[in-house]
């Protein structure tokens, strides 16, 4: 029988505002936040600590992502990294080809031989594309080989609006990538290869003895923003993708189609702000704590405690966080025996004007199996149930 027990969570929203902490386990299950309104025509933005997607607008769509596709580019290399198929000392060669690459360089030449961080500076900086044709043919022998790799990668992370077809993201009609994918490769990005990641966030790299900015807008502007890709053709527009850590939360974010660079410092700059200064970070339970009594059929103990098992965090408008409801819903009663930390339920959290949350509830307690009374008090409740229904319709 499913079950919900219906919870104010007025007092637990007041003593969490302010508190910080990484949410785990849970589900956002409504796509946009209202109260935005992008210039961008696709754009893709989440709250990190607690999983909450604040913005979507067409963010599934394939479109061409231009330059911020060498995200994938650099995750390729890290993972290289990762598995010691090779360090951050090991050398590659130039090929004609990589030479020859137009747009953004790092400016390699054919008799170079950098080394695989001076790679990751020469695309996570300069944005080479002649360091993305190195990097591909150096990993897969040549760049269609590793196109074909990197979008198996794309999909194994869940990726499914991506297809890669080069290394540098130069116009192709196959190289396509949707917004949310972009954010998903950004977070992978993040939380896996956190000793990479500072690399995204150099404002300049020297090679050859020429000195080249970091193509990032707002590095360095207080705002917290501290890397990863812009991007740019015709097709693709000014893009961003970005991550923001201010405080305890971080938000990443990606967004395409403006018409300028100015545009896309200025819709980076208000997605910022609307997403730090709209909402406030609350936690609605802590680690353990106990949400319900769930009954348990057949066992040791009446009832088994439904607890929350990690400290659960979510996003609520900075106006209106005091309007929280939520459920708690299960399958009760429990049949015996229950082992400690099995999921049993949910705490569903409902929020004006943004997505419903689904935190996991684990048991709080192992409860074993009744022995001879306990069964023989079941058996003979359900007897005298019967017998009472059976008297009941005998009389009507």
């Amino acid at each position: 029988m499913r079950t919900l027990l219906r919870t104010h969570l007025l007092g637990l929203a007041c003593a969490g505002l302010g508190l910080t902490g990484t949410g785990t386990g849970m589900q956002a299950l409504a796509q946009t936040v209202a109260g935005f309104e992008t210039n961008a025509t696709s754009a893709y933005v989440r709250d990190m600590t607690t999983g909450t997607v604040l913005l979507d607008k067409a963010a599934d769509v394939p479109l061409p992502p231009a330059s911020m596709s060498k995200l994938m580019t650099l995750l390729m290399l890290f993972e290289a990294l990762e598995d010691e198929r090779l360090s951050l000392d090991t050398t590659f060669t130039v090929s004609q080809r990589a030479y020859q690459m137009g747009g953004s360089r790092m400016f390699l030449e054919p008799t170079d031989r950098p080394t695989a961080e001076d790679l990751i500076r020469g695309i996570a900086v300069l944005s080479g594309n002649d360091a993305t044709v190195v990097v591909a043919e150096g990993l897969a022998g040549t760049e269609d080989a590793f196109a074909q790799m990197a979008t198996r990668r794309a999909r194994e992370l869940g990726m499914r609006n991506t297809t890669i077809a080069n290394a540098s993201g130069w116009p192709d009609p196959n190289h396509l990538m949707s917004k949310r994918d972009l954010g998903i490769l950004a977070e992978h990005l993040i939380t896996t290869y956190p000793q990479y990641y500072p690399y995204l966030s150099e404002r300049e790299f020297t090679w050859s003895g020429i000195t080249q900015p970091n193509r990032v807008p707002l590095l360095g502007a207080g705002i917290g923003l501290d890397g990863l890709k812009t991007g740019f053709t015709s097709a693709a527009g000014y893009s961003l993708t970005g991550s923001v850590q201010q405080g305890d939360r971080r938000i990443i974010f990606a967004f395409g189609g403006l018409d300028s660079e100015r545009a896309r410092v200025q819709e980076a700059e208000a997605i910022i702000n609307w997403a730090f200064r709209q909402f406030a970070q609350v936690t609605i339970a802590r680690e353990n704590e106990v949400m319900a009594q769930a009954p348990v059929w057949l066992g040791a103990e009446a009832t088994v405690p439904l607890v929350v098992a990690k400290e659960a965090n979510i996003l609520v408008p900075a106006i209106g966080a005091r309007d929280l409801d939520a459920r708690v819903v299960y399958d009760g009663p429990i049949p015996a025996p229950v082992a400690a930390g099995t999921q049993l339920g949910q705490l569903v959290v409902d929020i004006p004007d943004m997505a419903q949350m689904r935190i996991p509830l684990v048991a709080g307690a192992d409860v074993a199996e009744g022995g001879f009374t306990v069964r023989a008090q079941a058996a003979a409740s359900r007897l005298v149930t019967k017998i009472r229904g059976a008297g009941q319709e005998a009389l009507n």
